[in-house]
């Protein structure tokens, strides 16, 4: 297999176990989301620290803690991000969620405008204002704007800015990121391990169950191995091909929600997710176009 082949099926899989995911958070949608996205935090820095020594770069983590405003408020982001995920799976609410991450890559463009001055092609236009249509309508018909959706994109989006300002290694930023929130989880599973705190039952769930213990600490794998993954694809498949293979994890996300979880399909998402899949039809071939234009003429030079 080629290097670009195998970079796709990374990518392929990385998505796979993201579009997934709502069956794993199911699995322990009896453990409150604060609780979980503690273990989250904790079971991914173990995670990425083993990563980190296993390649001898553990020392990388000293310029990133150097800059620990900017990464922390990337951490405050991803945990926000986290935790309505986890919260949305949980309530029964995934669809709100898939739709969340659909629309991350129009309001990725929305800020590139905004924060860097990037400039609007026509067809970024046509899907952004479609994707606001879709919002609009959802809003409508269900009678309530869809925050989690637009939570979770918004995090993301500005998640992605911050990164692109940072420009570490992803291995390294994260690691950062959740050492940072270390302190914080490890304070709040200790107030529920004491009884402290009351998440609608006293105590926790972490020791009492073989199986719940198992499956919490599975989290750290869970989101380290995708994100190295992602960063192998990353340095072998093209931007854009990259981002329609990224359109596999919400789609799963979706299946999960429609398919497994039976959750309500309504006339107003049977109208918004039109929009906002066509709106990424648009946004992908325009990129793609764009990206072999680029090519082309990157070889066109290299020949004169």
């Amino acid at each position: 297999m080629s290097e670009a082949g195998k970079g796709v099926a990374a990518m392929i899989v990385a998505c796979v176990v993201w579009g997934l995911s709502p069956l794993y958070y199911k699995l322990i949608a009896h453990v409150p989301p604060g609780e979980v996205l503690a273990h989250r935090t904790l079971w991914s820095l173990m995670f990425f620290a083993c990563v980190l020594v296993l390649q001898g770069r553990l020392g990388a983590l000293g310029e990133a803690v150097q800059r620990w405003r900017m990464v922390l408020l990337a951490a405050l982001l991803v945990s926000v991000n986290w935790f309505v995920f986890i919260f949305s799976v949980q309530v029964g609410r995934t669809v709100e969620a898939s739709l969340g991450y659909y629309i991350f890559p129009l309001v990725a463009v929305v800020l590139g405008i905004v924060i860097f001055r990037e400039r609007l092609r026509l067809w970024q236009g046509l899907a952004v204002a479609l994707a606001s249509v879709a919002v609009v309508v959802l809003s409508v018909g269900v009678g309530a704007v869809p925050w989690i959706s637009l939570v979770l994109a918004v995090t993301f989006g500005f998640y992605g800015v911050l990164k692109k300002r940072l420009d570490m290694g992803p291995v390294v930023s994260v690691t950062c990121e959740v050492l940072l929130l270390a302190p914080i989880a490890l304070l709040w599973l200790g107030g529920l391990h004491l009884g402290l705190f009351d998440e609608g039952r006293p105590g926790a769930v972490f020791g009492s169950s073989l199986f719940d213990s198992g499956i919490l600490m599975l989290s750290g794998v869970l989101t380290g191995g995708p994100l190295i993954l992602f960063s192998y694809a990353a340095r072998r498949v093209a931007l854009a091909s990259i981002g329609v293979i990224q359109y596999l994890n919400p789609s799963l996300q979706f299946f999960c929600a429609v398919v497994v979880f039976a959750e309500p399909f309504t006339r107003a998402h049977a109208i918004a997710f039109p929009l906002i899949w066509t709106a990424l039809a648009i946004y992908s071939v325009a990129a793609l176009r764009q990206e072999r234009a680029a090519r082309k003429a990157v070889s066109a030079s290299a020949v004169v």
